[in-house]
């Protein structure tokens, strides 16, 4: 039915218009309904160009490897590998991509040819403003290509710890170098922000080695999670970009914009989420790549060529992280085209942070070096004794608790910056501190996710100390919730 439509509509507007024919014949030029084909990068194949916006690349949707680029009045289709492509499976361009004044533009049999095949193939077409590639990534690629090595990090909320985008990328990494010893870090904690990623960063990452390119996602967390502010979007995450380009000068970086339904609709209102435009303007500075997904998706809704559904919503499906991992393969293909440089050349790095109070001296300091008081405990909670959802990954360890009643629990640390990542339940209390004797506040520890959950969070204190030591006092209170309880995994110094 869409077949004899478009067919239609072709012959009523060519009586009306009658534009001036084209030179490229495909019926005529190309022989695929003669023989099968076999398409590669040395046989690459032409066909008319019907795109409706320009794009650097797309990937057929059939076919493992096969790629496409434009070519003013032509797409020029190959494969990494050798595909055989006949006359049923060959030409690949969306209805939702067609545009209509270059098809008006053919010849009939032309259009035939490209319309008939429309129906049947979908192109995934990648927007290039999507795909930026800024600074440089050879470094990683002289690891992988001539040391055969490769530490390879990744961190991020949940979407980064579950078996997502993360492991097809991992994949496509060993397929592309199949000689290299990959050393790969999942550092992915659910729940998590930038402002916890930067205060575990030394713990998580930077503590294990040197990382030749890191993966970095937190726009979906400080946007729905922690619900940030764009300053407190900035500190966490210049924290991050800044202390791993001072510890790592040759390590690369690529983060990545993931989305949820409410960011999806800011973008589909052509607004820009709070945690989006807050990371750009980092990764702008820094010079970092990126790969805005969120904006892609929300693109290949509008043309029809993916669903919300489809894509799997917050947590990605397989399709909605195979689109994430393909964007990346789109990049590391543009970034590592040219002939790899025969040394690595360290970062550049601003000399001004956007923000000075940014947390890139972040680091964990335990509670168990503190000293006890009467009503603090640094041991193992009886979980099974407390209502609420506990996730594993916290459950075997030690971690400073009380409940008011209890004394002020006191210590010193150095830094600028302080504050505390804890777990907070259905029974979360509030903590009452004094810092110095001079800056007195209360925080509830409850969050908007810990109704029936142990939720991870990391709350400030104070961000803009004067350098220097200081003296910090916690007392647990209640909290208009009811609960009174204090559960400290870390302390947070910047």
């Amino acid at each position: 039915m869409i077949f004899a439509n478009l067919i239609g509509n072709f012959i009523k507007e060519r009586r009306l218009t009658k534009p001036a024919p084209r030179e490229f014949n495909p019926l005529r030029e190309s022989p695929f309904f003669e023989s099968p084909q076999s398409i590669s990068r040395k046989n690459p194949i032409l066909v008319p160009n019907c795109l409706s916006r320009p794009v650097k690349f797309f990937k057929m949707s059939f076919g493992s490897n096969l790629k496409g680029i434009q070519k003013k009045n032509l797409l020029l289709i190959c494969a990494d590998d050798r595909e055989i492509i006949n006359s049923s499976g060959f030409l690949a361009c969306s209805l939702g991509l067609l545009n209509p004044s270059i098809l008006l533009s053919m010849h009939l049999p032309a259009f035939i040819f490209t319309a008939f095949f429309s129906c049947i193939l979908q192109v995934q077409a990648f927007d290039n403003r999507n795909i930026t590639l800024r600074g440089s990534l050879q470094n990683s690629r002289v690891m992988f290509e001539t040391e055969k090595t490769g530490r390879v990090a990744f961190i991020g909320g949940s979407i980064t710890e579950m078996d997502g985008y993360r492991p097809m990328i991992m994949e496509s990494l060993k397929k592309r170098f199949p000689q290299t010893k990959f050393k790969f870090i999942n550092a992915g904690i659910s729940s998590t922000c930038s402002t916890t990623g930067a205060f575990r960063l030394e713990r998580d990452v930077i503590s294990l080695g040197p990382i030749d390119l890191l993966f970095l996602e937190f726009a979906v967390n400080d946007e729905q999670d922690a619900r940030h502010s764009r300053p407190s979007c900035i500190r966490g995450f210049e924290g991050i970009i800044r202390n791993f380009r001072s510890r790592f000068p040759m390590g690369d970086l690529v983060v990545t914009y993931f989305v949820n339904p409410a960011m999806l609709a800011q973008l589909n209102n052509g607004e820009t989420p709070v945690s989006i435009s807050a990371h750009e303007s980092i990764l702008q500075k820094y010079e970092i790549s990126r790969i805005h997904l969120a904006r892609e998706l929300a693109s290949q809704i509008k043309l029809g060529l993916m669903s919300w559904e489809s894509f799997g919503g917050t947590h990605p499906k397989p399709a909605g992280n195979r689109l994430c991992a393909d964007m990346h393969r789109e990049l590391f293909d543009s970034a590592w085209s040219s002939q790899p440089p025969s040394s690595k050349q360290a970062h550049s790095m601003p000399v001004k942070p956007i923000d000075p109070n940014s947390f890139f001296n972040g680091r964990f300091l335990s509670p168990g070096a503190i000293p006890l008081i009467n009503g603090w405990s640094f041991s193992k909670p009886a979980w099974n004794e407390i209502k609420g959802k506990k996730r594993k990954r916290f459950l075997h360890r030690s971690l400073l608790h009380a409940n008011a009643p209890a004394d002020p629990l006191s210590f010193s640390f150095d830094g600028r910056a302080i504050g505390a990542f804890l777990l907070a339940g259905p029974d979360a209390g509030i903590i009452e501190f004094q810092i110095d004797e001079e800056i007195k506040g209360e925080v509830n520890l409850f969050h908007h996710h810990s109704k029936n959950l142990h939720y991870p969070r990391t709350v400030v204190f104070s961000h803009d100390l004067p350098p220097g030591r200081h003296k910090m006092s916690i007392l647990p209170g209640n909290s208009e919730q009811g609960g009174s309880a204090v559960r400290i995994l870390e302390f947070c110094i910047n």
